[in-house]
C-alpha cells in the first residue's frame, strides 16, 4: 500500500476500479438504505455498512494511494505523515470491511440455525451495536500502522514517501503485532466464515430432510414452503458474498504465508516476481470492494428492480424536459 506500482496495466486497472467501484458502492448504499429490497432491517444494516466500508477502502487505498502514485508521484499525499495516516486508514477500513462480512455471516447463521436466539440477536439494534463495535475496533487496531513508517527521502526538510522502519523486522513486539494483524485479517475471518457456512449448510440439510418427511406424510403446508424459499434466498446471498470474499482474498493469504516462511521481504523492482505476487494479491483484494453490488443485483430481484428505477429516473426527467 505504501509502494504504488507504475505501468500502463496498473494505471488502467486502478483507474477503472475507482471509476466503477465508487458509483457502484454509492448506488448500493442509497438503494439499500431505502429499505425497499424486501430484506429485514437487520440484514439491511449489515449490507449498508459493508457498502460504506468498501467505498472507504477504494477511497483510501486506490484514490488516495494507488492513483496518485501512478499519475502524481511526489505530490503532497506522499509527505510522510500524510502517507502514514493514509496507510493506517487503509488498514482500518479494510479490517472493518472484512469483519463486517464475518458479522453478517454470523447473523445469518444465528437467524437460520437458532430460532430461540434469533429473536434476541437478529435485530436492528443489535446489528447497529455490532457494526459500531467492529468499526471502532478496526480503527483502534490500525493505529500502530501510523507509527511504523518513516521517510524514504528528505527534500528541503520535507519527509517524503513511506517505508517500514527496520524495527518492524527486528522487534519482537512488532513481529507479534504483524502476525496477529494478518492472522486476524484475513486468516481468522477465513476460518470463521468457512466454519459458520459449513454449520449453516449442515443445519439446512437436516431441516430439509425433516420437511421432506413431513411432506411425504401429507403434513406439508404452504407456510413451510414459503419459509424454505425465504431461507433459500438468504442462503444464496450469504454464500455468494462469503464465496466471493474467500476467492478474492486467497492470493493475499498465500502471499502473506510465503513472505513469512521464506523470510524474504526485499523487492528489487516492479518486475520482481515477489512484487508481482504481492500486487496481484492487493489487486484482487481491492476488487472485492465492488463485487457485493453485483451479487445483490444477481441474487435479489427487488434490488434489481430498485436499481432499474434509479437508472430510469434521470432518463425520465430528461424525457419530460424535451416534452415541453
Amino acid at each position: 500500500m505504501h509502494s504504488p506500482p507504475r505501468g500502463l496495466g496498473y494505471a488502467i486497472y486502478y483507474t477503472s476500479l475507482a471509476v466503477i467501484a465508487v458509483p457502484v458502492n454509492l448506488v448500493a448504499t442509497v438503494i439499500l438504505s431505502r429499505g425497499r429490497c424486501g430484506l429485514s432491517r437487520c440484514i439491511t444494516r449489515y449490507l449498508v455498512s459493508m457498502a460504506v466500508t468498501d467505498l472507504l477502502v477504494i477511497i483510501t487505498a486506490v484514490i488516495l494511494n494507488r492513483i496518485p502514485g501512478i499519475y502524481f508521484p511526489g505530490s503532497f499525499l506522499f509527505i510522510t505523515p500524510i502517507c502514514s495516516l493514509n496507510i493506517a486508514l487503509v488498514h482500518a477500513s479494510r479490517d472493518s470491511s472484512v469483519w463486517l462480512t464475518v458479522a453478517f455471516t454470523l447473523d445469518r447463521f444465528v437467524a437460520i440455525c437458532s430460532q430461540k436466539l434469533k429473536t434476541k440477536y437478529c435485530t436492528e439494534k443489535t446489528a447497529a451495536a455490532v457494526i459500531g463495535t467492529v468499526s471502532a475496533l478496526g480503527c483502534f487496531k490500525s493505529i500502530p500502522w501510523y507509527f511504523i513508517h518513516e521517510a524514504i527521502y528528505i527534500i528541503d526538510n520535507v519527509p517524503l514517501y513511506c517505508r517500514q522502519k527496520e524495527i518492524r523486522y527486528t522487534s519482537l513486539v512488532w513481529t507479534v503485532f504483524d502476525w496477529s494483524d494478518r492472522i486476524l485479517t484475513p486468516c481468522l475471518s477465513f476460518f470463521l466464515i468457512l466454519l459458520l457456512n459449513a454449520l449453516t449448510v449442515k443445519h439446512i440439510l437436516a431441516a430439509s430432510r425433516v420437511r421432506r418427511r413431513l411432506h411425504a406424510c401429507g403434513n406439508g403446508e404452504k407456510h413451510s414452503d414459503t419459509e424454505m424459499e425465504n431461507r433459500r434466498k438468504s442462503i444464496v446471498l450469504l454464500f455468494t458474498i462469503s464465496g466471493s470474499f474467500i476467492l478474492l482474498w486467497m492470493a493475499y493469504v498465500v502471499q502473506f504465508f510465503y513472505d513469512r516462511f521464506t523470510n524474504d521481504y526485499k523487492i528489487k523492482s516492479f518486475s520482481d516476481p515477489k512484487f508481482i505476487l504481492q500486487e496481484s494479491a492487493n489487486m484482487l483484494q481491492l476488487l472485492s470492494c465492488c463485487t457485493n453490488t453485483v451479487i445483490y443485483a444477481v441474487t435479489q430481484s427487488k434490488f434489481r428492480e430498485q436499481l432499474k428505477n434509479m437508472l430510469q429516473h434521470p432518463m425520465n426527467l430528461i424525457s419530460n424536459l424535451f416534452k415541453f
